[in-house]
């Protein structure tokens, strides 16, 4: 169980590292950039992906795409919710996620649908409408939105995420090892670009501070992912219960931080959301 502690502990590590670069004026964008050379160092010194096996005529380029863009994109919205929301309401909007690609494979891959499941989902988006912050806050308003669309762009491209994820997991040409080193090699290309547009259009200039937290960062980030994989591993019998405890500890971990850490303010209602959502993953992963 201690890999799946690690695995909790790196992943709300990585909230709080990109609630403080906010706090300490870090540039952001170039954090999450130079988070991912350091996931393709780190994923391809642990993980060993067989470059050897790659084939460019059997990748699933459109997947390898849509994650290369959709992972750095996201990271962006979730730095932005953690900033107006706070991790307590991000993080709870992240892992239940989880109901997307479980609603695909009832609806999509035809899976046999189970009812209570469906009442865990619906547990799920209870959580989440209790968890948001609803409330206009003016000294939050940004861009003319109000603050409940972050948590909400969290949870659908999460979502979209961990489908395209389970799509690279069941495809049998590669291996899903090689499939995630790809994937962060697109993720720093796609950054790196982006950042060389804004550096040619807007003049942006190279932030010291950003590199280094952005190393920081990728190590917290792939140390998520590492130890999420060997906690399956080594749980090879009882995947509902790495799955259960990964989710529901980043979600009470993440409260307590955000609560006592960063003295961000929930309501009846926001506390109300919390349990739910601990119930709704339970309910998911047992029944």
């Amino acid at each position: 169980m201690h890999f799946l502690l690690l695995s909790v502990l790196c992943s709300v590590t990585v909230s709080v590292i990109i609630k403080l670069a906010r706090r300490y004026s870090v540039n952001v964008l170039q954090m999450i950039a130079w988070n991912y050379p350091i996931a393709v160092l780190l994923s391809y010194q642990y993980l060993q992906p067989d470059l050897q096996a790659f084939s460019l005529e059997q990748a699933p380029w459109l997947s390898y795409l849509s994650l290369g863009i959709l992972l750095p994109a996201l990271f962006v919205v979730l730095a932005t919710s953690i900033r107006y929301t706070g991790i307590v309401r991000t993080e709870v909007a992240q892992r239940l996620s989880l109901f997307i690609p479980l609603l695909a494979a009832f609806f999509i891959f035809k899976e046999e649908v189970q009812a209570l499941k469906l009442i865990g989902v619906a547990v799920g988006l209870a959580a989440i409408i209790c968890s948001i912050k609803w409330k206009q806050d003016r000294s939050a308003y940004h861009s003319g939105q109000y603050t409940w669309i972050y948590p909400l762009m969290v949870f659908l491209g999460m979502g979209m995420i961990d489908i395209l994820f389970k799509h690279l997991a069941q495809y049998q040409q590669l291996s899903y090892k090689t499939s995630l080193f790809i994937v962060f090699v697109l993720c720093t290309a796609f950054s790196f670009l982006y950042l060389a547009y804004l550096a040619l259009t807007k003049r942006a200039h190279f932030s010291l501070s950003g590199t280094l937290w952005g190393l920081v960062l990728g190590l917290f980030n792939f140390g998520n992912i590492l130890f999420y994989m060997k906690a399956h591993q080594a749980l090879p019998n009882n995947p509902s219960v790495v799955f259960s405890a990964m989710n529901i500890g980043v979600i009470l971990v993440g409260a307590v931080v955000g609560l006592f850490l960063f003295k961000e303010k929930l309501t009846l209602l926001n506390k109300i959301g919390l349990l739910l959502a601990v119930i709704s993953v339970l309910m998911i992963s047992f029944l």
